[in-house]
């Protein structure tokens, strides 16, 4: 297992809309064994494959709070089949980081995609779950969270990175 480099804003590569996996071969086994450890490492609850510059349609997910754990979820071509509700979380991202913000999303999805075996499997996520599959979803169709603030928030984070970027730089 490697740890790869987490691409940040405003990379190109997380506006490329990743391509779908054929199948779930040793490759694609090892990229997931390589996202989680990068996940695990940075860290985070979940992270899509073009985060990592790979343009593939691969997630990994794990939710640690409070002593408990969703365990690693892992999905290959995940797709949400369903929305229910409506929820308002903070949200961040390995991608843009250091920013936060309250992102509406359905409160409940239905997720279909490939597990490690190749198996077509459907997940019933609530709450933070589903938040995280449809944040993870996203990236794989090149949209960043702050995407979905309204437009007056987008302004003031662009501004607000460029400044931020400028004293690093």
């Amino acid at each position: 297992m490697a740890i790869l480099k987490i691409k940040t804003y405003p990379d190109s590569v997380l506006r490329s809309f990743a391509k779908p996996v054929n199948g779930v071969d040793r490759d694609v086994r090892k990229l997931i064994d390589d996202m989680a450890e990068t996940m695990y490492e940075a860290p985070g609850i979940g992270l899509a494959a073009n985060q990592v510059g790979e343009l593939k349609r691969v997630i990994v997910i794990d939710i640690q709070r409070e002593g408990e754990s969703t365990g690693l979820i892992a999905l290959v071509n995940p797709e949400i089949v369903e929305r229910k509700g409506s929820i308002a979380i903070e949200e961040g991202c390995l991608s843009v980081p250091d920013y936060y913000s309250e992102v509406k999303r359905a409160e409940e999805v239905r997720v279909r995609g490939l597990d490690l075996n190749g198996k077509q499997i459907e997940i019933d996520a609530k709450g933070l779950l589903a938040v995280v599959f449809q944040h993870e979803i996203d990236h794989l169709n090149g949209k960043l969270f702050i995407d979905r603030l309204n437009p007056i928030k987008r302004e003031i984070f662009k501004r607000n990175w460029k400044k931020k970027k400028k004293k690093k730089g």
